[in-house]
């Protein structure tokens, strides 16, 4: 089969010489952003990093920040923190991608979460905009257990969600970065939504015996209750403006809606998306996972993500 990225690229390469334009990746610091700047970077684009430790700085919160971050870009990837179904989010997007667009921005990319009713206003306002605008719903991340909130419970033996035993399609988030870096640098993606899984379903019981294999330790999974999970969040230092939001969002994500693959990351890349097995083993024999201290990993909820 060939890919979208394929069929895609000799159009690129004469219609789109876009070596001198330049690519903010906003939460570029976080788990997708980092990786998508990188591959960027080294396909030979111009990237600005937009975090609160950029230069310029870039913050969400503060709309000051984002005309010296949005000065001469042409393309945005855009992620949002703590989440894009949070309340807030939908208008400080359509907020800023109209400054983008206004300013000469022409590619949009967002990075939404897959059954999330929360983050349609946030997709409906990139849709709104006159540019090219290219929708990215992804399962929940592999990395979430390496590099994000369930890194400690992973450190301490236990995961607990208010999650029963739905199954998930979980996805690599290098999977989501070379989807994201195609869908910002090559043609044929416009106007698209794409839904990006991995390439089975797994409950969180299996993860927990998928990283116990792979740790050479044991991890279990326990179901708790929304308000035991809450509880859990606030001892582990989630900051309580997150909390409600996190937990609403667990509880109504996780009832088995999204419990089904596509094949979209196969059609862009032209390859199976990355499997929960290779990523854990990765992963351990990098020392994330193990119990005498944090490996390369840290137990911090970046700002960024």
């Amino acid at each position: 089969m060939e890919s979208l990225s394929n069929l895609s690229l000799a159009e690129d390469m004469t219609q789109n010489d876009s070596r001198d334009e330049l690519i903010l990746v906003l939460g570029g610091t976080g788990k997708t952003g980092r990786r998508v700047a990188d591959r960027l970077t080294r396909r030979g684009r111009s990237v600005r990093i937009g975090s609160r430790t950029g230069d310029p700085s870039f913050d969400w919160a503060d709309a000051s920040t984002w005309d010296a971050a949005l000065a001469g870009v042409t393309a945005v990837y855009i992620t949002y923190y703590p989440d894009v179904a949070f309340p807030e989010a939908a208008a400080r997007i359509r907020a800023l991608t109209t400054l983008a667009v206004r300013g000469g921005a022409r590619r949009l990319v967002l990075l939404s979460g897959r059954g999330e009713e929360g983050a349609a206003p946030a997709e409906r306002a990139v849709r709104d905009t006159d540019a090219e605008w290219t929708i990215l719903r992804a399962s929940w991340f592999n990395q979430n257990f390496s590099e994000h909130f369930l890194l400690a419970p992973v450190l301490g033996g236990e995961i607990a969600l208010p999650a029963g035993e739905v199954t998930e399609p979980f996805i690599d988030v290098d999977d989501i970065a070379e989807v994201a870096v195609v869908a910002l640098t090559e043609s044929g993606h416009a106007g698209q939504t794409y839904e990006l899984t991995g390439p089975r379903l797994l409950t969180f019981t299996d993860i927990a015996a998928e990283i116990t294999a792979a740790a050479g330790r044991e991890i279990r999974y326990r179901s708790v209750s929304p308000a035991q999970y809450a509880a859990g969040a606030e001892e582990a230092g989630v900051p309580a403006e997150e909390i409600a939001g996190l937990t609403d969002l667990f509880t109504r994500v996780l009832d088995g809606r999204n419990s089904h693959t596509t094949d979209d990351v196969l059609r862009i890349l032209g390859r199976e998306a990355r499997d929960f097995s290779s990523y854990a083993r990765a992963v351990a024999a990098m020392g994330v996972w193990n119990t005498g201290g944090q490996g390369v990993g840290s137990t911090r909820c970046d700002p960024d993500a």
